[in-house]
């Protein structure tokens, strides 16, 4: 009985899927040498952002403070499609060795920054590798692990999601109150230096000839130009510039402008950065719309959650990460709980429909908090908003994957992630401006002169030497903050809704044993393909 290619690079790497025995041994031991490798990528901003009052306060430049968060994300944007196409042209385990590598050097370069200008050059070189790091976890699972399988280790990379998002901040000042901020770049050596020990000595992917294909460097450089632009409009807009502003007018432009150049270069590029063809596919257009509302969603919780409780419900900034335990705990059982039906069952078209309810629920109800709901209220309210994120984390990835050809699974990776990681951007832009808005609105109104722009970034301890009036003015003016952000985030977590709807339940590789190939543009499951 034929195997499918995907098959036969799990039994060449070892990690055949077989229930127990050393097949089923070598893929956890694979497994967890990529997370290490996800975890150093998703730990990597949470610790940074601990340190950053520190940094500011020995190398100064404040006025460039967001330059450092910003370089990080636009490097990684824009290097993400390509990196999942050289792993498809020249093989996945040596491109990822390399962003591995490329990572580290931009972290220990950031370490020994003397200037903000030097941090800000060194952490564009970080982000460069973070986009590797990603995308090569993801394709080399989907190489490795067929998705009627990949249910079972679901709960592995939710839960190294949970731990960066909760113990990031908690390391983070440990790191920066103990052994100084350099220390929260150096810290990245020792995993890193793990991940490329393991991921060489236990991944062995079948040997790729090299390929004589010609890089599209005309479509890498104009998908570059178009997502820098994306990126730096819903950075600046309503911040640095107006939104009406000619800085972000010309940005606009010239993002759509690249962006349109890339579709035509795609279309005719013997070897394209992102071929078109796999958007011929209805499910993976669909998730990469759901993955785009996700991140929206996602980071802009992330991002408010933690505020609303420590300004108006009088948390500390050093427990903010175990603030977020509600949402994460619910997100990890809940993805775990999905893994296993998806593994046992081969279904999963009713989970981007649960989980897009869920999402709109839980924002819906985060938009109701005030300044006299209790934690136990919002934790309630946050669990609900994780349980919906835990049907649609993993869930669009698998689908994206299941929806193309082995050869296009690195860009298929790469899409995917990317699709998230503009939705994220998107996201903090645009709740992040109602959020600033509607607080500078509520404080011109209930605190007069007194309030100012600056206002939303007063902390608990600040907060506690205002005024009682003032203070219980800003407590409300971020209520209403958040009230604004989550209701918008719910409204346009409707569109995933809908999108959700509209997906097929095509069968998952692996699925029996005569295992489905990858579907065909209409999603129909199509011929078996021999990966070279």
């Amino acid at each position: 009985m034929a195997d499918t290619a995907q098959d036969k690079a799990a039994e060449a790497a070892g990690c055949g899927g077989g229930d127990g025995g050393k097949p089923q041994r070598s893929v956890r031991t694979v497994m967890f040498a990529l997370m290490i490798a996800m975890l150093l990528a998703m730990l990597d901003n949470m610790i940074v952002g601990t340190a950053m009052p520190t940094i500011v306060g020995e190398l100064g430049g404040l006025e460039h403070l967001s330059w450092v968060v910003t370089s990080y994300t636009l490097a990684t944007a824009a290097s993400t499609p390509i990196w999942g196409k050289l792993g498809d042209l020249y093989g996945r385990k040596g491109v990822f060795l390399l962003s591995i590598v490329i990572f580290l050097i931009g972290s220990v370069t950031s370490g020994m920054a003397q200037d903000m200008g030097q941090l800000i050059g060194f952490r564009a070189v970080q982000g460069l590798g973070a986009g590797g790091l990603m995308v090569g976890v993801m394709a080399i699972i989907g190489d490795l692990v067929p998705p009627r399988e990949r249910g079972r280790y679901q709960g592995m990379m939710a839960g190294i999601m949970a731990v960066a998002m909760i113990g990031g901040p908690l390391v983070g000042g440990t790191i920066t109150d103990h052994l100084g901020w350099r220390w929260s770049f150096y810290i990245n050596l020792p995993l890193g230096a793990v991940a490329l020990a393991m991921v060489t000595a236990v991944l062995h992917l079948p040997r790729k000839p090299r390929s004589t294909a010609r890089i599209d460097y005309l479509g890498a450089a104009l998908l570059t130009v178009g997502i820098t632009a994306i990126v730096l409009v819903t950075t600046w807009g309503g911040t640095e510039y107006a939104w009406t502003s000619a800085v972000i007018m010309e940005l606009s432009a010239i993002g759509i402008a690249s962006l349109v150049g890339f579709l035509f270069v795609e279309a005719r590029a013997a070897e394209p950065i992102m071929p078109l063809h796999i958007f011929r596919s209805r499910n993976f257009s669909l998730m990469a719309v759901i993955g785009f509302f996700t991140g929206f969603v996602m980071f802009g919780a992330v991002l408010f959650l933690p505020l609303f409780q420590q300004s108006v419900q009088g948390a500390s900034a050093t427990n903010s990460g175990l603030l977020l335990l509600p949402m994460l705990g619910a997100m990890l059982v809940v993805s775990m709980i999905a893994g296993r039906i998806t593994t046992s069952t081969g279904r999963y078209r009713l989970f981007p429909i649960a989980g897009s309810a869920l999402m709109i629920t839980g924002l819906f109800l985060l938009a109701t908090m005030d300044t006299g709901t209790s934690r136990f209220t919002s934790g309630v309210y946050m669990a609900v908003l994780g349980a919906g994120m835990g049907f649609l984390m993993q869930i669009t990835m698998l689908v994206a994957q299941n929806s193309v050809e082995m050869k296009d699974m690195g860009v298929a990776s790469s899409g995917a992630t990317l699709f998230r990681t503009l939705g994220s951007s998107f996201g903090v832009a645009v709740m992040g401006a109602l959020f600033t808005g509607r607080v500078e609105d509520e404080m011109a109104a209930r605190g007069g002169a007194e309030a100012t722009a600056g206002s939303a970034q007063l902390d608990a301890a600040s907060l506690a030497k205002l005024p009682d009036a003032l203070r219980e003015a800003y407590e409300y003016a971020v209520a209403s903050g958040t009230h604004a952000a989550f209701l918008v985030g719910g409204s346009v977590a409707v569109v995933a809704l809908v999108a959700s709807f509209f997906v097929k339940e095509v069968p998952l590789r692996g699925a029996g044993p005569a295992a489905p190939a990858a579907p065909a543009a209409d999603g129909t499951p199509g011929k078996v393909t021999e990966r070279v």
